[in-house]
Parts: structure tokens; C-alpha cells; sequence
């Protein structure tokens, strides 16, 4: 680490004082889980709803812990999100607006979606002078650990996870999907090595296992371990029993003939009935538990902090068309609330909070003051967005604040480049292609049905000024109107996703329901083969 982020870091953090703390609580240091999975939506868990997915680890956690019910992502979609909550700033100001790998410009193109804007340019690698929670951590002595999906950079531009405050890495690079698109060994990831005796072993497991590895050699002093699922993303892989009994549970329950409908751009699922995706969950729910198992297994879990979140909503559209997430709207990509409200929990072992739901509006900025605030570092307000959330753990309030949003992009998901504000529950989205705005009461309106921006011009006029003041402040990005569209090209392909997609996608998902169900003979290699 060179000399100038030393002494950034130096300058950034400082020891708490006059804390608000019981006898028994000073000075502590609590060791950290923080644990991020992909694309697992707000109400892809049992502790926020789902009676289709089972997640008994993480319902068991939910009970000692705080529910954030109005917990955000800064992005519907991932790089974003991961920077935002490393850095705790929004997206336009650190400047990863896209899943880093997106086309920008006129690339673009190359999807053939005719769209009438050409997707803004962005930072492509998590900016070196921002300081991250594990710089921050490591500051006052801690021992940081990485495991699982980075997608912030790589060795070619100097952005590993080492290069950001981790200590170790394991299996996070440049890569959004599992190497190889296997989530079974070997996994063909360079950052993780192939063992021939664990031919078969799940992903999800190899990375709870590199996490206990490393708490069982540090569980002497403070540590950070950052567990970062490449799960639930596509491509969605299970084993043959587990799709088999959660196929059996679909049809406990009754298959629906029609398992999609058009939302705006893309057919979007409309229920929780795809065993593949359910197998999957529950393997990162197994995980989890093995990962709580080691902790109080080493008598560890009274003084850890554990945080579970995810990077942004599931996939209701696009790539795997995995999930519902009923009552919300949307799904990753999109700009509502589907796309960005997620599965928010935080434990901490010495309060009482006993799967207490809080429904203040937070988000992953606050992640990194919160959990320096905890380990007896505090960050300067001016550095960064987010607020620290432990005066609501402790029983207190925020005061009321705005978060915001900013994709100047086309979602593979469906979504449209937009940019957003939540204060209160009021929550306003600007569309780029033709600045038209949208306003919601969420309060009232959680599935943002019913636009209120014709009744409500003031609010409308109030939260637009505030948005695009910040954005204005943040220096953000922007879409760029394409020389070269076609509106009768971009119906044609509109009319192909109405038509051609949709019954591919209804004859996929009657296969994958069906008894017979067989996508290849080893299963995605989840048995071991001779």
C-alpha cells in the first residue's frame, strides 16, 4: 500500500470516544462475517416470505438478529453495489455504474437491442484512492480475508481484493460468474485452487470452507472475513436431488400453465416454482450454517458481528429468469423496487434484537460506518454517503434522509437508463431516454402500481430539484442520445421478446418442472465422475 493511502487511511479513521456503550462493552472489538450473495432477491429467503425456498440457516440467524424490511442495494445490479458498499458511497460517486464488463457507447450495438440511448462510460476497476471497510479495519489492527466473487477489477489493472485492504484472497477476480460456469469442482478459477479429491463439491461449500479455514487460524484476534457468493447467479445449477425434491414441492403446490408475462421490456416470472434455483438457494443456505457452525463451534459467535446481504434483486427478467419477488415490482436491472430492495440483516451478538423488523429506509453505503463505528474506528461524514445504522440497532432512529440511485444504462434484465430518490416514502425515478418521471408512494404502494406524479406536482418538482442537484454535485455520468436509432427496428425486437421469447421461455420452464426433467447426463458435474 503506498504512502499516500496510508496516510488517507490514517486521516479517515479515528478511535471512537464517548460512545453510548454498557460497562461490558468497551473496548470491544468484535470480529466481522460479512456475507454478500448475487442476485438473491428481497424475497428469495424464508425470514422475508418465501414458502417455496428454504433457508433454514439464515431464518435461524434472522431470529437474533435485526430485519431491515426497507433494506437497498445503491444498485440494481452488481459492481456497483459491491463498490458502494466497500467504500460506503453512492454509485454516481465512485463511478462504477455497470456491471464492470457491460458495453458502453457505441458497443452497445453489438447487442442489437436499437435502443435510443448509448449506454454512459464508467470506471471499470474500483477507484485506488477510495478507502474500503477492510483498509479501514486493518487500520486498527484487524486481519482481512476475501472469498468468493470480486467483479471490481483484476491483476491487469491492479484491483484485486489485495489491492484493496484484504490480506487473502480467494477465488475473487475480474469474473461476475463462476469460472467456467460451473458451480461444481473443478472449478477452473485461478484464484482458487482444484483439489482431485473434491471432484463434485459445490462451489457454494469449497467457499464456507476457505472462510472456517481462515477463522479457525485467526480466531485469537480480530478478523474480517468477507464471504462473497458467486451464488445465486446465473447460470443456475443444482444436484439431481435437489431439483427432484423441490419439483416434487412445485407440484404440491399446483404448476400454473402460465409462468411468465411482459413487464415493460422483458417477460418476467411470475412465480417461485424453479427447483434449479430453489436447489441452488439451498446450497448457499447450507453453506452459511457450516460457516455459524465454525463460529460457535470456537466459542466466536458471541463476539461477531454478522451481516447478510445481498448485491442487488433477483432475476425476475434476463439471463436465468430464476425468481418472483412478489410483492415488489421488477427484478435485477430494473429500476424499481424489485431491483434494489433486498434481504438486509444484521446480528449483533450483545444486543437484544431478536429478529426485531425495522423499517427505516437503509442501504449497503451504510454498511461500512456501521461496522467501523463497531470496531472502534469512525469514519469522516464528508468521505463517504452512507450513515452509521447502530443507533438503530441500539433501539434509536435515524433522521429521515435521501438515498439515491443512478443507472445511465440498458439492464440485460430490461431495465432502462434511469436515475432515482427515496425520501420518506416518496420515491421518484427519472428516465434519461425522454426525462419522464414516475412517483410512488411506497408506504401505500410497495408494488409501484400506481404513479402518482400527475397528483403530485410539487412533490414531483421538490424531489427532481434534489435529485438532480446531487447528481449535478456527484460529477455523474450520463447516456448519450444514438445517432442511428430506429424505432422500427427497436419495435421489431420488442415484438420478438412478446412472441419467440416468451414461448421459449414457457417451454424451458415446463421441461425443468416436468418429472422427467434431464439436462445433461452428469448434472453440471455435481456427481462425482470416475
Amino acid at each position: 500500500m503506498n504512502s499516500s493511502k496510508l496516510l488517507s487511511i490514517a486521516l479517515l479513521v479515528f478511535l471512537l470516544s464517548n460512545c453510548s456503550t454498557k460497562p461490558e462493552e468497551e473496548n470491544k472489538q468484535p470480529n466481522i462475517l460479512f456475507i454478500l450473495v448475487d442476485d438473491l432477491g428481497y424475497s428469495d429467503v424464508g425470514f422475508m416470505g418465501s414458502d417455496f425456498y428454504e433457508t433454514p440457516n439464515l431464518d435461524r440467524l434472522a431470529a437474533k438478529g435485526m430485519i431491515f424490511t426497507n433494506g437497498y442495494a445503491a444498485s440494481a445490479v452488481c459492481s456497483p453495489s459491491r463498490a458502494s458498499i466497500l467504500t460506503g458511497k453512492f454509485v454516481a460517486s465512485h463511478g462504477i455504474t455497470d456491471w464492470i464488463g457491460a458495453p458502453e457507447g457505441e458497443d452497445w450495438r453489438k447487442y442489437n437491442r436499437h435502443s435510443k440511448l448509448l449506454p454512459a462510460s464508467y470506471e471499470h476497476a474500483l477507484p485506488q484512492e477510495l478507502n474500503t471497510i477492510p483498509e479501514a479495519l486493518q487500520a486498527v489492527g484487524y486481519k482481512t480475508f476475501f472469498v468468493g466473487k470480486w467483479h471490481l477489477g483484476g491483476e491487469e489493472n491492479n484491483s484485486l481484493p489485495t489491492d484493496h485492504g484484504f490480506e487473502i484472497n480467494k477465488g475473487g477476480f475480474h469474473v461476475g460468474s463462476p469460472a467456467g460456469g460451473r458451480y461444481f469442482s473443478p472449478f477452473s478459477n485461478p484464484y482458487l485452487e482444484d483439489f482431485p479429491e473434491e471432484k463434485g463439491t459445490n462451489l457454494q461449500m469449497r467457499l464456507a470452507r476457505e472462510t472456517n479455514a481462515f477463522i479457525e487460524q485467526n480466531k485469537d484476534q480480530k478478523f474480517l472475513a468477507y464471504l462473497s457468493f458467486y451464488a445465486v447467479h446465473g447460470p443456475i445449477q443444482t444436484t439431481e436431488e435437489r431439483w427432484a425434491k423441490y419439483q416434487t414441492k412445485a407440484e404440491a403446490k399446483g404448476i400454473d400453465s402460465i409462468g411468465f408475462e411482459m413487464e415493460r421490456v422483458l417477460p418476467d416470472r411470475k412465480h417461485q416454482d424453479n427447483p434449479v434455483y430453489a436447489g441452488l438457494i439451498e446450497q448457499m443456505d447450507e453453506a452459511v450454517g457450516s460457516v455459524i457452525s465454525k463460529l460457535e463451534e470456537l466459542g466466536l459467535m458471541e463476539n461477531t458481528i454478522i451481516v447478510f446481504t445481498s448485491d442487488n434483486g433477483g432475476v425476475v427478467s434476463g439471463d436465468n429468469y430464476s425468481t418472483n419477488l412478489d410483492p415488489l415490482r421488477g427484478g435485477k436491472g430494473y429500476q424499481w423496487e424489485g431491483g434494489t430492495r433486498v434481504p438486509y440483516l444484521i446480528y449483533v451478538p450483545w444486543l437484544d434484537s431478536k429478529g426485531k423488523k425495522n423499517d427505516s429506509p437503509v442501504s449497503g453505503v451504510d454498511f461500512l460506518p456501521t461496522l467501523l463505528d463497531y470496531a472502534g474506528a469512525k469514519v469522516s461524514a464528508e468521505s463517504i454517503d452512507g450513515k452509521s445504522l447502530r443507533t438503530i440497532l441500539e433501539g434509536g432512529n435515524l433522521e429521515e434522509r435521501s438515498l439515491f440511485w443512478h443507472y445511465p444504462h440498458y439492464g440485460n434484465q430490461g431495465g432502462e437508463p434511469n436515475a432515482a430518490i427515496r425520501k420518506g416514502d416518496w420515491k421518484l425515478i427519472h428516465y434519461w431516454e425522454d426525462g419522464h418521471q414516475e412517483l410512488y408512494h411506497l408506504s401505500e404502494d410497495i408494488g409501484e402500481l400506481n404513479d402518482l406524479s400527475v397528483q403530485n406536482p410539487g412533490k414531483v418538482s421538490e424531489l427532481s430539484q434534489e435529485l438532480m442537484s446531487w447528481l449535478q454535485k456527484s460529477e455523474a455520468n450520463y447516456a448519450s442520445p444514438d445517432p442511428i436509432y430506429s424505432a422500427d427496428s427497436a419495435a421489431l425486437v420488442n415484438l420478438r421478446y412478446r412472441t419467440s421469447l416468451l414461448n421459449r421461455l414457457e417451454d424451458e420452464r415446463r421441461k425443468m418442472l416436468s418429472r422427467d426433467f434431464k439436462p445433461n447426463v452428469d448434472w453440471w458435474g455435481s456427481k462425482t465422475i470416475d
